[in-house]
């Protein structure tokens, strides 16, 4: 911490051209605040969400689902992602449960839709990589 409180000092030192002791604990104090508005909670269940992204199988699952506007039966998705079907479920089952991925059962099959936040993700996702 000392380190990093030195660090804090020097740049606020530059910033302010005169640094104090009381300067360098308020700014300590709104970065404590900004971190606890977070929330742990919050920031765990975010880190899931984008842990669920990073598997190429889920990415492409997700960007399948949101594209097609409509459930889709597993078959369905089986043919889009070159896995087993065991593969296949477990990637399915880590979507719906980080939210991004909703099911149902249909007699015998199996549909998948995509939640509104993989939506709201796919189209950031979207308008955030050069071409």
């Amino acid at each position: 911490m000392a380190q990093t409180t030195e660090r804090l000092r020097r740049y606020l030192d530059d910033e302010l051209e005169e640094c104090r002791n009381e300067d360098v604990e308020r700014r300590l104090d709104e970065l404590g605040t900004l971190e606890a508005t977070l929330g742990t909670a919050q920031l765990n269940a975010e880190v899931g969400v984008l842990s669920a992204l990073s598997n190429e199988t889920r990415y492409t699952l997700v960007r399948v689902l949101v594209a097609a506007g409509e459930e889709l039966c597993v078959c369905e998705l089986n043919a889009v992602v070159d896995v087993t079907e065991s593969g296949l479920s477990h990637a399915l089952s880590k979507l719906v449960d980080a939210g991004l991925v909703d099911d149902r059962k249909d007699g015998r099959w199996k549909k998948y839709r995509a939640t509104n936040r993989a939506v709201a993700l796919v189209t950031v996702l979207d308008g955030s990589v050069d071409e």
